[in-house]
């Protein structure tokens, strides 16, 4: 600062005392300008630099709290999703042991359904045998008593002869006769 004041006070660069002149000390003159126009700028540029700086500084801090009201909505956001996905997760193991336990139950249901169904047809099945032999067995029987009857008309017809017949007639209207006269 000693060097800027110096070159205001110092005449042996300035060549005449009385006259104008151009200071050919480029340094001394940059420093001397320069200082100027910070001091300008210091003095008319303060309110303006200042309203500068207030308004950025009232632009950061409402950044900052809308950023921490963001920040602190995004918390809960976060708090209230990880307290849906606990949820979901126990609704989850929930269904998921109900529907094993379901799966089991339907599949114990099935089976005992199967084998009620498989009982249910062998005794269909029992039922059919036993009517078919009986129906074979009636068949067999009604097929011998016939041939029974056709053997015993043969044989009848072939030894009964018109006076054995007339006999047995006689026979049996007597016997008739016998038993009316019990009864009465």
């Amino acid at each position: 600062m000693k060097n800027v004041t110096d070159s205001f006070v110092s005449l042996g660069h300035w060549p005449s005392a009385g006259s104008f002149g151009f200071n050919t000390d480029i340094l001394a003159t940059n420093l001397i300008n320069l200082s100027i126009v910070f001091g300008v700028l210091i003095f008319f540029g303060k309110g303006v630099l200042s309203d500068l700086l207030d308004n950025r500084k009232q632009r950061i801090l409402n950044t900052l709290r809308n950023s921490e009201e963001l920040r602190e909505g995004a918390i809960e956001q976060l708090e209230k999703a990880r307290a849906r996905l606990r949820k979901v997760e126990k609704e989850a193991d929930q269904f998921r042991v109900n529907g094993y336990a379901e799966i089991e139950r339907e599949k114990f249901n099935l089976i005992n359904s199967t084998y009620k169904t498989l009982e249910q047809l062998e005794n269909y099945k029992n039922e059919t045998i036993h009517f078919e032999q009986q129906r074979a067995i009636n068949q067999v029987r009604q097929r011998v008593f016939q041939q029974a009857l056709q053997g015993a008309l043969e044989t009848l017809n072939s030894c009964l002869t018109n006076e054995l017949h007339l006999h047995t007639i006689s026979a049996n209207i007597g016997m008739f006769g016998t038993m009316k006269e019990i009864m009465d």
